[in-house]
């Protein structure tokens, strides 16, 4: 044996030899929460799961699969493509899947907003948009097209709206949401251009789902609920939510919603203020998760960004393409992950 083996077997010797306690923590020597991490994350998943669940359609109030089984999307947004077209990248898609669990993703499109918004670049905001949807459909998750505005831009979104309905059409992974956030807009001029946009949309794309918003930065489930869209299949209500802003009020709002009949999907919601800064609240936050578990709710959480505020849930130092370690990730990063793989585990 050289001198080197000798050594080798010398270190290993005395690890084996020591007391287990003091064994246990010669080699394994974690914190409860690295523990946590280490067994809660997920190996890198080679199921298929939109060829698993296959073409989604609305029955009642819930979201149901090919099989007409009851199915929850969850997930995270994508920050604005104007703002953070950077993570607008295939590989980020299947990052999400693979380390995060998700199994929907949230592309939305700057209508406005930023230095390369739609209104701007349309061209760029297109390309951006479809990295994401081609990377959804690679990895077999879904993935929701996202209108990101909070005013009536009704020409634009039709045009643009037949465009990605006439590429993705016959991909059951899409879902179209229509209207990000409606602020100041009634819930007669919100329908009425719901109305326009779903013409649009159907003429390419009878099936897959079409998310339409609510006044009042979605929080006005009420009104749709009182006087819904008629005549189209397959249509859900956004709710948004922030939940050291927003508590037990929405929920009771958003449950009456649900029992007279209206399907709602948390199209977007986070643990801290409206403002999408200040403390994670973990306690509202879990509540609200649990409501929406006991509901069968779907819900995505933002976003996926760099931006200097809680909501972002990457620091400067992340990757555009994925990649992540912990240290790239912000608290609100670290627990949606957390959720994300606690949650989205197939029964």
């Amino acid at each position: 044996m050289t001198s080197k083996k000798k050594t080798i077997a010398l270190l290993f010797w005395g690890i084996f030899c020591l007391p287990v306690a003091s064994r246990k923590q010669a080699v394994a020597a974690e914190s409860p929460t690295e523990a946590a991490a280490r067994k809660s994350k997920p190996s890198k998943s080679k199921e298929k799961f939109v060829k698993r669940h296959g073409q989604l359609r609305v029955e009642g109030t819930q979201l149901v699969d090919k099989d007409g089984k009851p199915v929850v999307l969850r997930g995270l947004s994508f920050g604005w493509h104007s703002m953070w077209p950077r993570f607008y990248t295939e590989e980020t898609v299947a990052w999400l899947k693979d380390d995060f669990n998700c199994n929907v993703v949230r592309a939305a499109t700057g209508v406005e907003a930023g230095e390369k918004s739609y209104m701007k670049f349309p061209d760029f905001s297109k390309e951006r948009i479809r990295a994401v949807v081609d990377g959804a459909i690679k990895s077999d998750i879904y993935v929701i097209i996202d209108w990101h505005s909070h005013n009536i831009n009704l020409n634009e979104a039709k045009a643009f709206f037949a465009e990605m309905s006439k590429a993705y059409g016959n991909q059951p992974n899409v879902i179209y949401e229509l209207f990000n956030e409606p602020d100041y807009e009634s819930w007669p001029e919100v329908k009425a251009y719901s109305e326009e946009v779903i013409k649009v949309i159907r003429q390419n794309d009878p099936d897959n789902v079409i998310l339409v918003g609510s006044p009042h930065w979605d929080q006005d489930v009420n009104l749709p609920a009182a006087d819904p869209i008629k005549g189209q299949q397959n249509l859900m209500y956004t709710m948004h939510f922030y939940a050291a802003t927003h508590k037990k009020q929405l929920r009771d709002r958003t449950e009456a919603a649900l029992k007279s009949g209206l399907p709602i999907f948390v199209s977007e919601s986070a643990g801290m203020e409206a403002t999408g800064d200040g403390p994670l609240n973990y306690t509202a936050w879990q509540e609200y998760i649990d409501w929406m578990e006991a509901n069968k709710v779907s819900w995505i959480t933002w976003s996926i960004s760099d931006k200097d505020e809680t909501c972002s849930i990457l620091k400067k130092s992340a990757a555009s393409t994925g990649n992540w370690k912990d240290e790239d990730l912000k608290e609100s990063g670290l627990k949606v992950r957390e959720y994300l793989r606690k949650y989205n585990v197939e029964k």
